[in-house]
């Protein structure tokens, strides 16, 4: 299991407001951000290669509608497994390279792993429930499949507690 190592100690409030304007709009162009923030466009792409390089900015993707392309079959699996030296990181980083894996979760409690996939067919999701139970390690799996889907937005700023918010302010 990795632990979170990503020092925020250079992280401003400016650089908050750039993670949250390019997390509602990951295609805002710089004169924006710029305009938004009291920045210059230089500053500002200074401020995101830098968070970029630190790791707290992994990427910029576009959003692509799953439905659209036909992967309509969505299972949420608990997978319970022999719990043995590194199993957490063996078993999860083996379940991870499985086709039609979008997440998976170690977690504690009931089952040891909770894995969201998303495939196009019942035989592709019978072969990637078959790929899991393969897995050494692997004891049982239990599947839900999701009727229909409910999305909210992924906004991690404003998910922060203004503790939170302080805290990275303050480091």
């Amino acid at each position: 299991m990795t632990e979170n190592t990503t020092a925020y100690s250079d992280i401003d409030e400016k650089d908050l407001e750039i993670l949250e304007q390019v997390e509602n709009d990951f295609d805002v162009g710089l004169e924006t951000l710029s305009q938004g923030l009291g920045l210059s466009k230089s500053a500002i792409h200074y401020r995101i290669e830098k968070l970029k390089e630190n790791g707290i900015i992994e990427g910029v993707t576009a959003d692509v509608d799953p439905l659209a392309l036909g992967l309509e079959m969505v299972s949420i699996t608990d997978v319970s497994v022999t719990h043995e030296e590194g199993y957490s990181e063996n078993i999860g980083e083996k379940i991870t390279t499985i086709s039609g894996v979008e997440q998976v979760f170690y977690t504690m409690g009931d089952v040891d792993f909770v894995v969201v996939s998303r495939v196009q067919t019942r035989d592709q999701l019978n072969d990637l429930i078959e790929e899991i139970v393969a897995i050494d390690g692997v004891n049982e799996t239990s599947s839900k499949f999701v009727m229909e889907e409910f999305h909210g937005a992924r906004n991690v700023t404003e998910n922060l507690t203004r503790a939170a918010r302080d805290t990275i302010l303050d480091s």
